[in-house]
């Protein structure tokens, strides 16, 4: 691929010339139900509430794991007396981060990458400061923001090889985006050497942000009320599970029945809007399941309970000794026309909500996404690795007869979240050179 600044001409071109059609492309997500009806138009750039007083700093996350990566930053900021304008991209991410964060926060939908929404929206925002998270890059949106001036810094900042491979290919492009960014704050020395050799100016390694995030909060009646219905029933829990996984699940399940017949399962989908369909199928292949969307409980002829609901992940990792963390399991069927698609999705998801929470952590082979963080938590004896849904049945066999193994990988794991933290901090220490000039500022 020839590369040079007129690529990301023709990408501004392209953004510009497609800029008719976005409101059409957003009502039809509304219509998927992937959009907030009476919110989508902040998407174009246009604001859901006023700007508060003072100065703000703008921080943006994809979605729900980075807009929470970034509670415990936005924590300190507001407590030097810094407004904070938080956006994201996905419903789920605005639904879970509205009740999360506190006064002197707000959340917004991310515009559109192009030229005019991102105006509009900044003329209206104003912000001081902008930080964006993990491998988030636009184009237009950092040439908008470094045209202004404003200092552009990105925080708890990852780039996997394979992507620094693809942005290789365009070196002029990936480097002229760079050269908007006045500081890259990254999680690993592997991710800082990615990224200067792309072109980064000033990078500095802090560790992850996730590692600091507090434990997901419950509603301490509702998890009264879950642990009664448990009872003393063996249980385990199925998160953040993906397509195909779910059905992998229920295999384990039956056979878990013979050692455990009075077992209980957990499935809590990444995706909750899937829970209907999947608890359909589940319930054709002769279990018991009930879905807590629907407002049913947990009853003693359960064999899975579907937690298809948004924000009650803390209290199922508090019922749940052992978790099984998806998206690390599913594998397509080999010769399928989406199977490069399928591989390429996969990669994990984050272990350390329920590694702080307690549990005993078992996982798929394919944890990409997070490997630092398996890693750690496989050489700890806090987690192990399953390849297939015969190997799950096995370990989750052998860690139910072990109650002593039990308590010995939850305590493993947590030790390892425990020892990982601390990037709040050195990122904060990174960005005080920036915090001391807008306050400077501040009448």
């Amino acid at each position: 691929m020839s590369d040079s600044r007129g690529l990301l001409g023709l990408y501004w071109l392209a953004s510009l010339g497609l800029r008719p059609l976005a409101p059409l492309f957003l009502r039809r997500r509304i219509a998927r139900g992937k959009e907030d009806p009476s919110r989508y138009r902040e998407k174009l750039g246009e604001p859901g509430r006023e700007r508060p007083l003072g100065s703000l700093v703008w921080l943006h996350g994809a979605s729900v794991g980075e807009g929470l990566a970034l509670l415990p930053l936005i924590e300190q900021l507001t407590g030097q007396g810094l407004k904070v304008l938080v956006t994201t991209g996905t419903l789920s991410s605005a639904r879970i981060l509205d009740s999360r964060l506190g006064p002197s926060a707000a959340h917004q939908f991310m515009p559109l990458d192009s030229p005019v929404y991102i105006d509009r929206f900044l003329d209206h925002w104003r912000p001081d400061l902008v930080l964006f998270a993990e491998s988030e890059l636009w184009p237009n949106i950092f040439e908008r923001v470094a045209r202004r001036r404003l200092p552009l810094v990105l925080v708890n900042a990852r780039l996997s090889e394979r992507s620094a491979r693809r942005w290789m290919r365009v070196p002029r492009s990936i480097a002229a985006m760079l050269a908007c960014v006045d500081l890259c704050i990254a999680q690993t020395d592997a991710d800082a050497v990615r990224l200067s050799r792309l072109g980064a100016g000033q990078v500095r390694v802090a560790g992850n942000l996730k590692y600091d995030v507090p434990a997901p909060p419950v509603d301490n009646a509702l998890l009264a009320e879950l642990n009664v219905a448990i009872g003393a029933r063996p249980v385990w829990l199925a998160a953040s599970t993906h397509a195909g996984e779910e059905a992998q699940c229920a295999s384990v399940h039956d056979a878990l029945r013979e050692t455990f017949p009075d077992i209980l399962t957990l499935i809590a989908p990444r995706h909750a809007e899937r829970g209907t369909a999947i608890g359909e199928a589940l319930q054709q292949s002769g279990l018991n399941v009930q879905i807590r969307s629907r407002g049913e409980t947990i009853e003693a002829t359960t064999d899975i309970y579907l937690a298809d609901t948004m924000g009650e992940m803390g209290l199922f990792y508090r019922v749940a000794p052992i978790v099984f963390v998806g998206k690390s399991l599913a594998a397509p069927v080999r010769g399928a026309p989406n199977e490069a698609a399928v591989m390429h999705r996969l990669g994990g998801q984050n272990p350390i909500e329920p590694a702080k929470l307690g549990s005993a952590i078992l996982h798929g082979p394919h944890i990409g996404n997070f490997g630092e963080v398996y890693q750690a938590l496989d050489e700890a004896g806090g987690a192990v690795p399953v390849a297939d849904s015969a190997a799950l049945t096995e370990v989750l066999t052998q860690i139910f007869k072990d109650a002593a193994l039990m308590r010995q990988m939850a305590r493993a794991a947590h030790r390892v979240v425990e020892e990982f933290s601390g990037a709040t901090a050195r990122t904060m220490q990174a960005l005080e050179p920036y915090i001391e000039q807008i306050q400077a500022r501040q009448p």
